[in-house]
């Protein structure tokens, strides 16, 4: 029988340790997700955790789209799309721009259809920059980012946002990070973890800065615009007129239409760099999956109701653990998007990890440790209201509990 031998595998034992062959620098360099971490954590633990932990609605996907999903499979459009998409969904994410933010895209030249907003991310990021090129990166972020840079062989400059700034970045901030060698900046608001937003007039205070130095470019990551709440509303720096040519935007449908597994998204850019981000989609994925391009238009035309629903569910629960967490003496600002909070736990005195692990092991409930998306991260901890209500509810009762014993 051939096959793998026993023990040393026919090699001498000193090399019987080592690896099978080797590995690339870039891909060893990368650290494994602190988030992943602590969902194989809560997995291992018996009995019922509660988790408030996953960045991912707990809504499902609203019928009428998963209806349009269903019909596509039992028409048979089950063969590969345009590598741009569908013509029909690019003119959908066009009107859809147009008419939500003000924003005009050539649907045949400026939109790429991609597989979630994470691809969109990716791709742009390797059609803006070259090895060595450093990238702005204000921090906590999506932990994405600074994995995609490195893949890319390209250096990340993180910049440490202050909670009494409500984890918006400044214009001194963003002048401190620049160098010669700086080509991209990333923003991604509404923000991952912290629910901040950043509205026209803190877009607005970065442009003298942006156009000091035309040579950057931006991607900024919009997956949350959508969510937003009481009077605050998502700006783009891409309504700016002289920065829509030097920006990316990175949309999708995973959050604001509850279609995570759908695995749909787009990037929207100027034809130029929209050319660019395809060239590198079609050679690594061919097209998004098809089944769920058809299921796409259909939540842009007809689910602004379903959408505005979810919100508005939200909106109730960011109020309650906003409400709780100050109640229970935590500082937290109130975050206006996504669907996440990022209390300040440091005064009990112990970091973010230990925190999280003693809250899991002790109560059985699990939050992400603010160090997760960056150092300054660090003394805060990532709240997900994207669960139901009851689950938060008793989850701040059990946080309340474990508060009491510190």
């Amino acid at each position: 029988m051939i096959g793998r031998h026993n023990e040393t595998n026919g090699l001498p034992k000193d090399s019987a340790n080592e690896p099978i062959t080797r590995l690339s620098s870039r891909v060893n360099s990368i650290e494994p997700s602190g988030i992943r971490r602590f969902f194989d954590l809560a997995n291992e633990l018996k009995g019922e955790v509660l988790s408030l932990s996953i960045g991912e609605p707990d809504f499902v996907t609203p019928w009428r789209v998963r209806e349009m999903g269903i019909y596509s499979l039992e028409q048979g459009y089950t063969h590969y799309t345009a590598n741009q998409g569908l013509m029909a969904l690019r003119n959908t994410i066009s009107e859809y721009t147009e008419e939500k933010y003000n924003l005009t895209y050539d649907p045949k030249t400026e939109i790429v259809v991609t597989v979630g907003g994470s691809e969109a991310l990716d791709d742009a990021i390797r059609a803006l920059i070259d090895p060595g090129d450093e990238v702005i990166i204000p921090e906590p972020c999506f932990v994405s980012y600074k994995a995609s840079v490195g893949l890319a062989n390209a250096v990340s400059v993180p910049i440490s946002l202050k909670k009494e700034n409500q984890f918006k970045l400044t214009p001194e901030e963003l002048e401190a990070a620049i160098t010669p060698k700086t080509r991209l900046l990333i923003l991604g608001f509404p923000n991952n973890p912290t629910g901040a937003i950043m509205d026209q007039s803190d877009i607005e205070a970065l442009l003298p800065v942006l156009r000091k130095h035309p040579q950057i470019s931006i991607v900024s990551d919009e997956l949350y615009a959508q969510l937003t709440y009481g009077e605050a509303r998502h700006f783009s720096i891409a309504n700016v007129p002289d920065m829509q040519d030097r920006t990316v935007i990175v949309g999708g449908f995973s959050k604001a239409f509850a279609m995570t597994g759908w695995r749909i998204g787009y990037a929207l850019a100027h034809k130029d760099i929209a050319q660019a981000i395809n060239k590198i989609h079609q050679f690594v994925i061919m097209s998004a999956p098809t089944t769920a391009q058809y299921a796409a238009i259909e939540a842009l035309r007809n689910c602004d109701s379903e959408v505005e629903k979810m919100v508005n569910e939200y909106n109730y629960r960011r109020r309650y653990i906003y409400r709780r967490l100050l109640e229970m003496g935590i500082e937290c600002f109130e975050p206006l998007g996504a669907f996440y909070i990022f209390p300040d736990i440091s005064r009990f005195g112990m970091d973010s990890n230990t925190f999280c692990e003693r809250l899991l092991q002790e109560q059985k409930v699990a939050i992400i440790p603010g160090s997760a998306f960056g150092n300054c991260g660090e003394g805060h901890v990532r709240i997900s209201y994207a669960a139901a209500f009851e689950t938060i509810e008793a989850a701040m009762n059990r946080l309340e509990n474990f508060i009491s014993s510190l």
